[in-house]
């Protein structure tokens, strides 16, 4: 499933799953073929939602004992949660760059908590600000929504984003979020998108399995 080092990797956002049964919702979704988790972290004040934090990932990653965690980290101060959510079980701590004054002491805090560094930015950021970085992350992320609520419509004018990440960075994951489903799926392939957050699409369909796997062959065939 890989052209050079680039792996497809499908992470369902479990925020739009019934948050009541986390456990079994998410065993559901790796059942049906899901690469990874990507768990959203809001804080009521990056975003104006407010979902769950390391408690939840503690709990959860106490049932689910090998499946990636992704954290998508909309949080306000990204620093405060890194060692918790490293202590909670996460594999990656996804922060978002308009968030924090000092990203490269984030991104080192991040490594030597033992987590993998994604960096995010938000529609209205310039891909400019985030290539400096990309040297010393493990992933960038290209919202394509606004972050802080499911269901959003998928915002095309993001793909150059990942077009250009994916220009000078040929080996680096690259992550799209937001409103992405089979409608959406071929423009994110196409731009250079090979690791796919995809929530309702995915937590709302009657056979999840069958949506996780018409995306992978799009990003599969792109790759």
């Amino acid at each position: 499933m890989s052209c050079g080092k680039l792996q497809c990797k499908i992470g369902p956002s479990i925020l739009n799953s019934d948050l009541s049964r986390l456990h079994e919702q998410s065993q559901k979704l790796l059942d049906s073929g899901a690469d990874y988790l990507h768990l959203d972290v809001m804080d009521g004040q990056f975003v104006p939602n407010l979902t769950f934090g390391h408690p939840v990932v503690k709990c959860l990653r106490a049932n689910i004992k090998t499946a990636f965690f992704d954290m998508h980290m909309m949080v306000a101060k990204p620093e405060q949660w890194v060692a918790p959510m490293a202590d909670a079980g996460a594999d990656q701590y996804t922060f978002h760059l308009e968030a924090t004054q000092d990203p490269p002491a984030l991104i080192r805090q991040i490594r030597e908590a033992g987590m993998k560094v994604g960096v995010g930015i938000k529609p209205g950021t310039s891909v400019q600000d985030l290539l400096p970085l990309l040297d010393r992350v493990d992933m960038a992320l290209i919202m394509t929504v606004e972050p802080g609520f499911g269901g959003q419509s998928f915002m095309a004018d993001m793909m150059p984003k990942v077009e250009a990440i994916r220009s000078q960075y040929p080996d680096l994951d690259i992550e799209v979020d937001g409103g992405v489903g089979p409608a959406s799926i071929d423009q994110c392939a196409k731009a250079g998108a090979n690791m796919i957050v995809s929530g309702t699409a995915i937590t709302k369909s009657a056979d999840p399995k069958a949506v996780i796997d018409l995306l992978r062959a799009s990003v599969v065939k792109h790759l």
